[in-house]
């Protein structure tokens, strides 16, 4: 049993580590070119082995921690869920209701809008205000980069996010 426990994390590495078909997912691009060496070191070190991580997307849904996911995606610290939304129009108060019950509540909401950035509704502003969170809108693919950043920081960060081929 002692010997499997120490394999263990060398398998789940070894899952993330496969590579994914050529052509099909796009990587996200890397935003510790701002941290110095020494900061990037740390920050990787310190990256807990169960921690959500957008590792790529497609038109359609997106690679976390090695798994595809297809459709839209709902993250809170490292919980992931399915999320009903299939485009920007149908983004409501409700379909964001979840945030009414969650504790503790993420300081910010990165909202993925799909390809392009897109002009959030004040209802959905005023919304997400009356939570006590921040929101950010951004395009899907610079918000599971961003995601991705203020998780590994260790704050209480949650996404939103269409996928990319979204309009």
């Amino acid at each position: 049993m002692g010997a499997m426990r120490h394999r263990l994390p060398q398998l789940i590495q070894t899952l993330r580590k496969e590579s994914v078909e050529e052509g099909r997912v796009q990587c996200l691009p890397s935003l510790r070119r701002a941290f110095s060496l020494y900061d990037q070191i740390n920050l990787i070190d310190n990256v807990p082995q169960d921690q959500l991580r957008f590792q790529g997307y497609t038109e359609t849904g997106f690679t976390v921690n090695g798994v595809k996911y297809e459709g839209s995606l709902l993250c809170v610290g490292n919980l992931l869920l399915s999320w009903s939304p299939t485009r920007f129009s149908l983004i409501t108060p409700s379909s964001l209701s979840i945030f009414q019950i969650m504790r503790p509540i993420p300081e910010i909401l990165i909202l993925g809008t799909g390809r392009q950035i897109q002009q959030v509704d004040p209802e959905i502003r005023r919304f997400i205000r009356s939570t006590g969170m921040k929101l950010e809108a951004i395009d899907s693919r610079n918000a599971a980069s961003t995601y991705n950043i203020l998780n590994e920081e260790g704050r209480i960060v949650a996404a939103a996010l269409l996928p990319c081929g979204v309009c």
